[in-house]
């Protein structure tokens, strides 16, 4: 039996006793009978806000591990993208590479490195090889190289 049952049979059961209401017995009993009644009514709806409140609480519950199910598979296939890189681990974070405006050309072009005597760390080509010269970005120096080996 629920409260709201229980409450209405002791209702019924204090009308059905034909309780003289206007006695001092009869309206304290009926005082009781009405304020289990009103009791009865806050703790029913305070039940119905918990079990609607439970139910938001199920749902939002649901969307986060929807959420974080999304950003794992994000996270997992960022560590595939890494484990399967080979050349992830030859990254050195130290170092400043300036690739902006430059071409790299096709993969089987050989880039050289040639240090400038301002500190100038400088990439290049081949073409730039065979032109025999170039100037320095930093300090406007005039870096020479040559292509002949020496014996």
């Amino acid at each position: 039996m629920t409260i709201s049952e229980q409450s209405a049979y002791l209702k019924g059961l204090m009308d059905g006793l034909n309780l003289n209401t206007e006695s001092a017995e009869g309206k304290m009993i009926a005082a009781i009978v009405d304020l289990l009644g009103d009791v009865t009514k806050k703790l029913t709806a305070v039940e119905d806000t918990t079990i609607a409140i439970s139910d938001e609480l199920d749902e939002i519950e649901e969307d986060l591990d929807a959420i974080e199910d999304f950003l794992m598979d994000d996270e997992d296939d960022f560590d595939d993208y890494d484990d399967e890189d080979e050349d992830y681990d030859d990254y050195d974070d130290d170092e400043d590479y300036d690739d902006e405006g430059f071409d790299f050309g096709d993969e089987d072009s050989i880039i050289y490195e040639v240090k400038c005597a301002c500190g100038e760390v400088i990439n290049f080509d081949e073409e730039v090889l065979e032109q025999g010269s170039m100037i320095c970005p930093n300090c406007g120096e005039t870096l020479e190289f040559t292509t002949e080996d020496e014996e």
